[in-house]
């Protein structure tokens, strides 16, 4: 990465103080910067990190955005949560001053190489799955971003050896100047994040921006199979797909039971589809579009196939919680869209009892209707998109107002069969009764096992 981007003295203003803003403001005051952070909420809602961040220098802001603290600044980088045109961070700009996301800033002092993952579905499993495959290799590997741990906070640890992954979302990516992936994947495009975005092609734009700094050597990876990435294929040499349904000219793609690697005629197998034990047509998208980006990092076919066999998933996606009197129960509260849920629905074949609802983000419902249709015996619905989505798919299916988690998941135990299936699969944000789709996830486990206590066998 640069390298060359120096921090000390710099006026650095920081937008909103969840986990990325705190970690940034920590980062530039450690850099010698004179930080500002600014917060809507009052201190009482921050004050563990409000605490450590005067501990460090910083100075805070907190109950409101003042605006002419944003016009003396030298930078200002708002956190993701922060939209793009808030009015503050438009005057900024039309003074000159340089809006960036976190992202950008920490890929100007990265070292090593970067391996950059973004799409509306399967970044997670696919970030994660690229990790542990070149920790398999004996790779120096780093795992960051939109994944938990803020890109930022790998700086301090990443070395020219290192290969830094990262999960990289549609807000970050709004405010990039120079970021630049030494692999760029985009794994799909579905319609997201729409209460946000104005507009699909705003927020695919947003995604497309992965690729717009990359060198002619660099390597851009993209889903052959998907009519709305192919747009965003840049026109260069280092350009690769990959593919569940056919060939393709450079990439990874599905040939009877192996997945292949193709550069330049030559073709390498990398692993067998028996190697995958992930649940669902669209985890094999995944692994394809993760052995390939793991093999252009230079991790061996050996290790990709090992890392693939031993990758046991992640925490709420299509994740397994228990089975109670033979009825199964899945968490995959990171399906907070609507395509997320029909790949969760097209990795079981029926006997689903499913657990839709929470925050809306300008969803079209009625896509589940066929699936849900010919899978589904009963749809339970919760949170503030209940009455939305009731009215989308009135007379497709069943469907119960369970309002909460809990309730859902006693009702789906008590309408179930011997050989059915409760997924959680919302399709919606989590925010209007949990702090994130992890809380959320946490939150149905929690029902689950205690739902295994109370019908436990004496």
């Amino acid at each position: 990465m640069n390298g060359s981007f120096q921090l000390d003295r710099q006026r650095v203003l920081v937008v909103g103080l969840a986990r990325t803003g705190i970690a940034t403001a920590l980062f530039c005051a450690s850099r010698g910067a004179r930080v500002t952070a600014s917060e809507e909420n009052p201190r009482e809602k921050v004050t563990e990190a409000a605490a450590r961040l005067e501990d460090a220098g910083v100075k805070l802001e907190l109950g409101g955005h003042q605006p002419e603290t944003f016009l003396a600044q030298d930078l200002i980088v708002p956190s993701p949560g922060v939209p793009y045109g808030m009015a503050h961070l438009a005057a900024a700009r039309a003074r000159g001053i340089p809006v960036w996301s976190e992202i950008e800033l920490a890929g100007r002092f990265l070292k090593g190489k970067l391996l950059a993952v973004t799409g509306s579905n399967g970044k997670t499993t696919t970030t994660s799955l690229i990790g542990h495959i070149l920790e398999s290799a004996g790779l120096p590997t780093l795992v960051g971003g939109n994944i938990g741990t803020p890109l930022i906070s790998r700086v301090e640890t990443s070395s020219e050896l290192t290969v830094t992954v990262a999960e990289i979302s549609s807000f970050q990516l709004e405010n990039i100047a120079g970021f630049r992936p030494d692999v760029a994947v985009l794994l799909n495009l579905t319609p997201d994040h729409l209460d946000r975005h104005a507009s699909m092609e705003e927020y695919a734009a947003a995604k497309g921006r992965l690729f717009e700094n990359q060198r002619p050597e660099d390597a851009a990876i993209l889903n052959a199979d998907d009519p709305e990435s192919r747009r965003y294929l840049p026109g260069r040499e280092e350009r690769f797909a990959f593919s569940r349904m056919h060939p393709v000219d450079a990439g990874a793609y599905l040939r009877g039971d192996q997945i292949v690697f193709r550069r330049a005629g030559a073709e390498t197998v990398l692993l067998s589809r028996a190697d995958i034990g992930l649940r669902g047509d669209h985890n094999v998208e995944n692994v394809l579009a993760a052995s390939a980006a793991a093999f252009l990092a230079g991790a061996a076919p050996g290790a990709i196939a090992e890392g693939v066999r031993s990758f046991a998933g992640v925490e709420h996606r299509l994740e397994f919680i228990a089975r109670i009197r033979d009825v199964s129960f899945y968490n995959d509260s990171k399906a907070t869209n609507v395509d997320a849920t029909l790949k969760a629905l097209d990795a079981f074949p029926g006997g689903l009892l499913v657990i839709l609802g929470g925050k809306d983000k300008g969803s079209d419902y009625s896509h589940l209707a066929e699936p849900l249709r010919r899978r589904a015996r009963l749809a339970l619905l919760i949170g503030a998109a209940a009455p939305k989505i009731a009215a989308q798919l009135s007379g497709v299916i069943e469907l119960a107002d369970a309002g909460t988690l809990d309730n859902a998941v006693q009702i789906a135990f008590a309408r179930s069969r011997p050989g059915d299936t409760v997924l959680l699969a919302p399709a919606c944000a989590s925010f209007d009764q949990f702090e994130n789709y992890e809380h959320r996830g946490r939150v149905f486990k929690q029902a689950v096992r205690s739902l295994e206590i109370e019908h436990a066998t004496p």
